[in-house]
């Protein structure tokens, strides 16, 4: 059976949900408000949906917020690889919900921020197939150095997907250069691609993400996404829906991109997947919000 590692540690998101953004200086009507694991939990959460088998790499704290992770990973069956970090919790991000699902992001890490050589050495890969990192995690200054040389020792049986993040163009190259020449699969938005190829055209930066490699998927949101593989770019279709919340959309492609990849080793039809799985994860509030491999199905 295939087996996720995940090694990116989950946040708690607080999410407020606002009439609008706030200008400087001003308060924001908040209209309602919900506190539940995010971050690395979000990945993790889709491929468990989706029937895959997870494990978490990634630092889990000590504290309150640690805790409630603690408990939904419990929920969800999925096992920690290594011990909790005592002394420190989780970090916290804020999340700004507006009414039409865009979010905005204000976040500082805790635990998940912290992994040392030490750590990773108590990891066990037996049975590991597929091993995901975010950028998130190279860029904090505690974790970076460790996990870039870890990612680089993998043996080359366990599939590495690499999700640049957001954070990409903040990314030191000797922590990025290591775990972009390791990469089999690179899943990313158009932004982020840009930043990693110099490509401003989505097409060329999906292509040029992939050379070398298995693969790279490169995600547009309401516009599917695009999988450049073996030579060819392929466009595949999204499905269409009325967003309610688009927070944790990106982590649920990729989760169940890897979940779906691992079952049927058919890239195309992973992203078909993916991309369903992504859109009816936004039809409901919250960041996890994977849907059950059974309501995915009857939509590809």
């Amino acid at each position: 059976m295939s087996l996720l590692l995940q090694m990116t540690g989950p946040v708690m998101d607080l999410t407020y949900h606002l009439r609008a953004l706030p200008a400087s200086g001003t308060e924001a009507e908040v209209t309602g408000f919900a506190m539940a694991p995010g971050g690395g939990f979000n990945a993790m959460a889709a491929a468990r949906a989706a029937g895959m088998a997870v494990r978490l790499g990634g630092t889990l704290g000590s504290g309150p917020f640690a805790g409630i992770v603690a408990a939904r990973l419990a929920d969800l069956g999925i096992a920690l690889a290594r011990p909790p970090r005592a002394g420190l919790d989780q970090g916290c991000c804020t999340v700004l919900l507006e009414p039409d699902g865009e979010r905005s992001f204000i976040a500082f890490p805790g635990a998940e921020g912290h992994v040392a050589p030490g750590d990773l050495a108590a990891i066990d890969l037996a049975g590991v197939s597929h091993v995901l990192l975010s950028g998130y995690t190279l860029h904090y200054p505690q974790a970076r150095a460790a996990v870039a040389e870890w990612v680089a020792r993998l043996p080359r049986a366990v599939v590495l997907v690499f999700d640049p993040a957001p954070v990409v163009a903040r990314l030191a190259e000797e922590v990025l250069r290591p775990v972009m020449a390791r990469a089999d699969w690179i899943s990313a938005n158009a932004a982020e691609a840009a930043v990693l190829t110099g490509e401003p055209d989505p097409g060329e930066a999906a292509r040029a993400l992939a050379r070398g490699r298995a693969g790279a998927v490169l995600r547009q949101g309401a516009m599917g996404c695009l999988l450049a593989s073996g030579g060819t770019l392929c466009a595949v279709a999204p499905h269409r829906v009325t967003p309610v919340d688009t927070n944790g959309a990106g982590d649920c492609h990729i989760g169940s991109f890897i979940a779906e990849l691992a079952r049927s080793d058919d890239a195309v039809r992973a992203a078909r997947y993916a991309n369903v799985a992504a859109a009816l994860s936004i039809t409901q509030a919250g960041p996890a919000t994977a849907p059950a491999r059974e309501q995915v199905l009857p939509l590809l």
